[in-house]
C-alpha cells in the first residue's frame, strides 16, 4: 500500500464481525490507523484499537454536520499521518452520506488524497433473504427514512425504508401518506444478531411497535394512493377539461387572469378568517359556536387552495400545449430555485435570522436575474398598499436603515395634521385654489406621506396593510349592510 495520503473506506457490514470480507478485516488490523464512525455497531469489536467519530455526535446540530465534520476530520488525518482506513455501518455505498462527501472533497478530486471503496455486505443482503424477495425482479427502490415524504411521493412500491432510528422518525413515515398501505408492513430489526425481530405490523402500529435504531428499517410492499397520484388525477383532469368543455376549450393566459387574481383573494380571505379563529382559541375564547367556524374555516382555505391550484394547473396546461413548458418544469423550476435561494439549508452559507435569510435571498436574486437593482421585477400594478411595503421590506434586505415604529407613527400624526389645517376648511381658503391643482396636489402629497408612513407603522409591527386594510373594509362593509 502506498505511503501517501489515502482513505480506504470499508463496511461493518450489517451484523457481527461473521459477516465482515477478509479484504475488510485485513484492512482494520492497522490499528490507530483506523477511524469507525460509530462505535455503536455490532462488528466494531473487529477493530478494538481504532478511534471513533462519535464526539461530533455530541457536539453537532445536524446528522450533515456530523458526517461534514468527519469528513474534514478523515482528510485532514490522511494528510498528517499517511493511510488511513474508514470503517462505516453496512455497506460504503450504501446510503453512506459520509462517502459521498468524501469523494466531493476538494482534496480528493484533486488527487491530493487517494479514496478508495472496498465492497462490503450491506443490510440489503440480509432484508431481502429474510423476506425472500428477488429485488430486481419485483423492482423494489431504496429510501431513508428521513426524507421518506419526498422520495416515496408518486410510489407505488415495493419500497425497502433505511435509516428508520427512532420512533420519531418511524412517526413522520407514518403520517407521511394519505392512506395507510393497502397491504401489510414488515419491520426489519437487528438482522443476523441473536435479537434479530422481522415483524409484521399494521401502518398505525409503525411507530409502537419495538424500539428503532439505526439497525432498523421497513418493508413496504405496496403504497395506498400517495399524494403525487391526487396531483397526477388533477393533471388529466385540466387537459380532459380542455379536451371536451367549450368554455375550457376557448380560454387562454390573458382571458384567466382575473381568475387567477379573485382566487389568490378568495385564498386571502379564507386565511383571515382563520386567523381570526386561531386567534380566539388562543385566547381561550370559549364561544360554543368557535369549533363550529373553526370546522368551516379550514374546509374553506382547503377548498379556495383547490381552485388556485386549479389555476396553477391550468396555465400550465396551456403552456404545455404550446410547446412552452409542463407542470413538470413549473414544479421542477421552483424546487431548483428554493434549494439555490437556501444556501443556509443545503449549502455552507450560516443564516442566524430571518433578516440574514432575506439578505442572501435578495443578494442571490440580483445575482440570478441578472438586475441591478432590487426593485426590478416589482410589479408596478400592486395594489398600493402591497406595492409600498414590498419596496420596504426590499429595502430592509438590502441593510437600508429605515425608520423605527415610533418615528413612522410620528409621521403618521405629522401627516394627520398637516392635512388636518390645509384642508379641514373649505377647499378655496385652507388648501388652495383646487381649480389650478396646486391645493390638490399638495393634500395628495401629504395624504401619500401618510398611507405611506402608515405602511411604515405596519411594517414595524409585522403587520402586512393589504391584509389589515382588506379585514377593516370588510367590518365596515358589515356595518354599513346592518343600516340596509
Amino acid at each position: 500500500m502506498p505511503d501517501g495520503p489515502r482513505i480506504d473506506v470499508v463496511g461493518l457490514g450489517p451484523a457481527g464481525p461473521e459477516l465482515l470480507t477478509a479484504g475488510t478485516l485485513g484492512l482494520l488490523g492497522r490499528g490507530d490507523r483506523v477511524f469507525l464512525r460509530t462505535a455503536r455497531h455490532p462488528a466494531a469489536a473487529a477493530a478494538p484499537t481504532a478511534r471513533t467519530f462519535d464526539h461530533h455526535y455530541e457536539s453537532a446540530d445536524t446528522f450533515d454536520d456530523v458526517y461534514r465534520a468527519v469528513v474534514d476530520d478523515l482528510v485532514d488525518a490522511a494528510v498528517a499521518e499517511g493511510p488511513v482506513v474508514y470503517a462505516v455501518p453496512g455497506s460504503p455505498n450504501v446510503a453512506e452520506r459520509t462517502v459521498v462527501l468524501l469523494a466531493a472533497h476538494p482534496r480528493i478530486v484533486s488527487g491530493e488524497v487517494d479514496l478508495v471503496v472496498h465492497p462490503s455486505v450491506s443490510f440489503l443482503d440480509l432484508a431481502f433473504a429474510r423476506l425472500g424477495v428477488d429485488p430486481v425482479d419485483a423492482g423494489v427502490r431504496l429510501v431513508d427514512a428521513e426524507r421518506f415524504a419526498v422520495e416515496a411521493a408518486g410510489e407505488r412500491g415495493p419500497l425497502l425504508v433505511a435509516q428508520c432510528w427512532s420512533r420519531q422518525v418511524l412517526s413522520d413515515v407514518k403520517l407521511s401518506v394519505d392512506a395507510a398501505p393497502d397491504t401489510g408492513v414488515v419491520l426489519l430489526h437487528h438482522l443476523g444478531l441473536p435479537d434479530e425481530r422481522v415483524e409484521p405490523v399494521a401502518w398505525a402500529d409503525l411507530d409502537r411497535t419495538l424500539e428503532p435504531d439505526h439497525l432498523t428499517s421497513l418493508w413496504v410492499p405496496r403504497l395506498a394512493d400517495p399524494v403525487a397520484g391526487e396531483l397526477v388525477a388533477l393533471d388529466d383532469l385540466v387537459r380532459t377539461l380542455r379536451e371536451r368543455c367549450p368554455w375550457d376549450r376557448r380560454q387562454t393566459h390573458g382571458s384567466l387572469g382575473r381568475h387567477l387574481l379573485e382566487e389568490s383573494y378568495e385564498v386571502l380571505e379564507s386565511i383571515d378568517a382563520l386567523d381570526a379563529v386561531d386567534a380566539a382559541l388562543a385566547a381561550g375564547d370559549d364561544d360554543p359556536a368557535l369549533d363550529a367556524r373553526e370546522v368551516t374555516a379550514v374546509a374553506d382555505l382547503e377548498e379556495e387552495l383547490g381552485d388556485l391550484l386549479f389555476q396553477v394547473y391550468f396555465h400550465a396546461t396551456l403552456a404545455a400545449e404550446a410547446g412552452r413548458f409542463t407542470l413538470a418544469d413549473v414544479a421542477r423550476g421552483v424546487h431548483d430555485k428554493l434549494v439555490s435561494r437556501h444556501p443556509h439549508v443545503f449549502g455552507d452559507v450560516t443564516a442566524d435570522t430571518a433578516d440574514d435569510v432575506a439578505a442572501n435571498w435578495e443578494t442571490l436574486k440580483l445575482a440570478e436575474k441578472g438586475r441591478t437593482s432590487v426593485t426590478e421585477g416589482i410589479p408596478s400594478a400592486l395594489p398600493s398598499l402591497a406595492l409600498a411595503a414590498k419596496l420596504q421590506r426590499k429595502a430592509a434586505a438590502i441593510g437600508m436603515v429605515l425608520p423605527g415604529l415610533a418615528d413612522e407613527a410620528a409621521r403618521v400624526a405629522a401627516a394627520a395634521g398637516d392635512l388636518g389645517r390645509a384642508g379641514g376648511d373649505d377647499p378655496d381658503e385652507g388648501g388652495g385654489d383646487v381649480a389650478d391643482g396646486g391645493g390638490a396636489r399638495a393634500r395628495a402629497e401629504e395624504v401619500g406621506e401618510l398611507l405611506f408612513a402608515a405602511v411604515g407603522v405596519a411594517r414595524a409591527l409585522g403587520v402586512d396593510p393589504e391584509t389589515a386594510l382588506l379585514a377593516r373594509s370588510g367590518r365596515f362593509r358589515t356595518e354599513v349592510e346592518a343600516r340596509g
